[in-house]
């Protein structure tokens, strides 16, 4: 049974994992960049329109920016989010449906949210496409019926998220660097959700989404003096009344005064998650701006970074390690990150600080940075042709104070930068000595480790919740009561989901399950026989995506069209694993051990260690909740959680099964068959 499972979470783990790092471009001569200036005016109410003429392509775009001072939501943190999902929706002259409608018939794009609105399409329908742009966003429709479903959407997003070790991770980075009353340290959770009403989103419209400091950027094949006459149609002051958002003002956060861990204990995790952070007030009109950036970029900007390179190419310990920089007019963070196995947490802590203190101490080659120049020089060239990014660019020049010819001179400029500059940015932008070290992991895996490199490099460990609260410290192990067995322990679950005599009459089962990975369903159909035989078969958008087969003398593996045949002592494994009930054979093997308590999903469990297979038994209710099954080839463990046991014909089987490979997904089932729907042939 575990080994189907590990492949399921395989394949899914391939299916989320799609995008990669797109191959460097080869330098050439630095190519003459000719930005278009745009037209500009700017209405009574105070809206700042932008409109470059481009009349290579019969199309336009328009962005609608409002540039708001960032604002904390406190107590009904979320009001923004669910702003951004009803706006929209519906406006006050058109209905929801006919709105999509119009926008399909004219084969446009228009996007709404918190902070502007967006929207793209041929130059023809241009007049309509504003017209229906300008509805959206000023006349919007909120109603209690799209309150309730978009708050509802939200609420589950953040349930998922609960199990998320990465989501904690992020949540968690933002409350301690910046702190909980700060914009970004803020995070919306039920509780804050719960206290929004729709009052408060049509308040929170009607303050913020107001024209002061909104920059409506026209690009395509229009004239400027046509859509300055529409604009001040659709958006003049008799339409958008003139108003200004509020401007708050908020204390910069701090920097540590001593590196130091921070460390959130979560025992479901297969993989830590780490974050070495420090704040940053980098601006793009800073002199060392292009220094700072091809800094990054050596370090951790892609598959070619120095952090990719260590963690990944080195030592195998991850899928990839990251740095980023950020540069905003305000503050912001500078970290270094990486998923890697619980057991090789604290070395790749050590290897991360081995490479920031390199870069800050040793002047890079002249290799390295005419790789990173190139990276930068290429995505830059390929990308100004895009309306999208000519927007953009535009935009930055107003609202971030950049010259004129910032980036006419983009690639002059990064080409000026030296190793010196390089090294002189690694020192002020990226900290040695005052770095949050964020450790998101199972505390029974990770702390003996964290603890032995905690004292070596005189770096404390505080501990904290997954809400960012102070903890004490977590207990990694407790002691067995007197009495308690391995073979106490599974019989106490045998017993619970049936008996010994009843699961022995039980020659075959088949269970149908359903999951949904972005929006696709996913259906996993297993079966299995007392004979030692199992099938597993995962199909989804339309076509079978793995199939897993144990038959009388054979097995093989079926992954995105490629066969692989399973022999020696894998394939005694999967056959020994391939009956209904596993624990009815583990009872009987003296080489299952009980090793201990520990803690996964927040509950305490014995753990019985099969082979190299972890299997968690609730020390309360006594019912198997979850099997850790170990990666390869550096992959990170699966955790598959069990949960909803419900009777079936005598015999409980849990109906909510969570496969956790780095990502949560979980599977219901929908079809139980004991003794039925099984023959020889589904094993072949």
């Amino acid at each position: 049974m575990k080994k189907y499972l590990y492949i399921a979470a395989s394949l899914l783990l391939t299916i989320t994992m799609q995008a990669q790092d797109r191959p460097m471009p080869k330098q050439g001569p630095a190519p003459s960049i000719n930005i278009k200036k745009p037209v500009t005016f700017v209405l009574e109410n105070g809206l700042k329109v932008l409109v470059v003429e481009n009349n290579k392509l019969p199309r336009v775009s328009y962005n609608l920016t409002l540039d708001n001072a960032p604002f904390a939501e406190g107590s009904k943190k979320g009001v923004t989010d669910l702003v951004s999902a009803m706006i929209g929706n519906a406006t006050e002259n058109i209905s929801k449906e006919k709105f999509n409608e119009e926008i399909d018939f004219l084969g446009a794009n228009i996007s709404f949210y918190e902070s502007g609105a967006a929207a793209s399409g041929l130059s023809r329908y241009s007049s309509r496409i504003l017209e229906l742009l300008a509805d959206g966003a000023l006349n919007p429709l909120f109603t209690q019926a799209d309150f309730d479903a978009e708050r509802a959407k939200l609420i589950e997003g953040l349930k998922s998220d609960e199990k998320s070790a990465s989501a904690i991770s992020a949540r968690v980075q933002n409350v301690l660097t910046y702190g909980k009353e700060h914009y970004n340290g803020e995070f919306t959770s039920e509780e804050t959700l719960k206290n929004v009403t729709l009052q408060d989103v049509i308040n929170h419209y009607n303050t913020y989404f107001v024209p002061g400091n909104a920059y409506l950027v026209v690009i395509g094949d229009v004239k400027a003096k046509d859509v300055k006459k529409k604009v001040e149609e659709l958006f003049g002051a008799d339409v958008w009344k003139k108003a200004t958002a509020p401007n708050l003002s908020y204390n910069d956060p701090r920097d540590l005064q001593y590196s130091q861990i921070n460390f959130v204990d979560v025992p479901n995790a297969v993989q830590s998650e780490i974050a070495l952070i420090n704040l940053s007030k980098l601006k793009m009109n800073d002199k060392d701006y292009f220094a700072a950036i091809l800094a990054n970029q050596i370090l951790g900007g892609g598959g070619e970074g120095r952090l990719f390179l260590n963690l990944r190419e080195k030592h195998g310990w991850t899928y990839g390690s990251y740095s980023n920089l950020g540069a905003s007019k305000y503050v912001s963070k500078f970290s270094s990150t990486a998923s890697v196995r619980n057991k090789v947490t604290d070395s790749a802590v050590v290897e991360i600080f081995n490479e920031l203190k390199k870069i800050r101490t040793e002047l890079v080659s002249a290799e390295d940075l005419k790789i990173a120049k190139a990276k930068y020089i290429g995505n830059f060239v390929m990308q100004i042709e895009k309306p999208a990014t000519i927007a953009r660019y535009a935009l930055n020049i107003k609202t971030l104070g950049l010259p004129e010819d910032f980036y006419e001179n983009y690639v002059k400029n990064i080409n000026a930068v030296t190793p010196e500059d390089i090294r002189n940015a690694a020192n002020k932008y990226f900290l040695a000595d005052n770095t949050r070290v964020v450790i998101v992991g199972k505390a029974t895996d990770v702390l003996p480790g964290l603890e032995a490199m905690s004292a070596k490099e005189k770096m404390p460990i505080f501990y904290f919740d997954k809400y960012g609260n102070k903890v004490d410290k977590p207990v990694v192990k407790k002691e067995i009561p007197a009495g308690v067995t391995a073979q106490t322990v599974i019989k106490k679950h045998i017993d619970l989901i049936g008996g010994e005599k009843a699961l022995s009459q039980v020659k075959t089962m088949a269970i149908t399950y359903k999951a949904s990975i972005q929006g696709q369903e996913i259906v996993m159909v297993t079966k299995s026989s007392n004979k030692s035989m199992n099938s597993m078969i995962i199909t989804g958008m339309g076509m079978t995506l793995a199939k897993n087969i144990v038959g009388k003398d054979f097995a093989y593996t079926e992954a995105q069209g490629k066969r692989t045949d399973v022999k020696g002592e894998e394939y005694n494994e999967m056959k020994a694993e391939s009956i209904p009930f596993q624990e009815l054979t583990m009872i009987k093997d003296k080489k299952v051990l009980l090793t201990g308590i520990e803690k996964i999903n927040d509950k305490e469990a014995y753990v019985i260690v099969s082979g190299k297979t972890k299997y968690y038994y609730d020390i309360n209710t006594g019912y198997r909740i979850a099997v850790e099954v170990p990666g390869k080839d550096g992959n990170p463990a699966t955790v598959v959680n069990y949960n909803d046991y419900k009777d079936f014909k005598g015999i409980k089987y849990p109906y909510l099964m969570s496969i956790n490979a780095g990502f949560p997904l979980d599977f219901n089932a929908f079809e139980v068959k004991i003794n039925e729907g099984v023959t020889d042939k589904d094993f072949e």
